[in-house]
């Protein structure tokens, strides 16, 4: 949820800026620059909880913490990318592959009960998918608006 919240309100206030700026708003920036926020903010629980979010990995994979690390880094060059006027539809393609590869660790980390900031099993469990996987599509369906489209 807090995911969607920053993206929506930077998208706002992304939209108002350029308003002013440009005379005119930039739908199609603001919506890479919100983007762009909502991955940066979703890369600082990859540093910050390392451990929970390594926890929505099954037992067999290894090197869960450096996995989950390696993927903080690629939410930072995506959001970069976004950004990066030649890279923006390239990273689009890849940032809608990269939300499609980690729904399992999503659905993993919801039958297992995970609450990645505690590190624990209270997690909201199986009913948090109702709301996470129409979130992942709809930040597959931003993504391709605006930047692919």
């Amino acid at each position: 949820m807090k995911p969607l919240i920053v993206l929506i309100s930077t998208f706002v206030i992304a939209v108002v800026v350029t308003y002013f700026i440009q005379h005119e708003a930039n739908i199609l920036l603001s919506g890479r620059i919100a983007m762009a926020v909502m991955l940066l903010f979703t890369a600082i629980g990859h540093f910050k909880f390392t451990e929970g979010m390594a926890m929505m990995l099954p037992a067999p994979i290894p090197a869960k913490k450096q996995i989950v690390i390696a993927t903080g880094c690629i939410e930072i060059l995506a959001a970069a990318g976004l950004l990066v006027l030649p890279a923006i539809k390239t990273t689009g393609i890849l940032l809608i592959l990269f939300f499609i590869l980690i729904l399992p660790a999503n659905i993993y980390a919801a039958l297992k009960n995970v609450n990645l900031e505690k590190a624990n099993h209270t997690g909201n469990g199986i009913n948090y998918l109702w709301f996470r996987v129409p979130e992942q599509i709809f930040f597959i369906a931003w993504v391709y608006f605006f930047s692919i489209r």
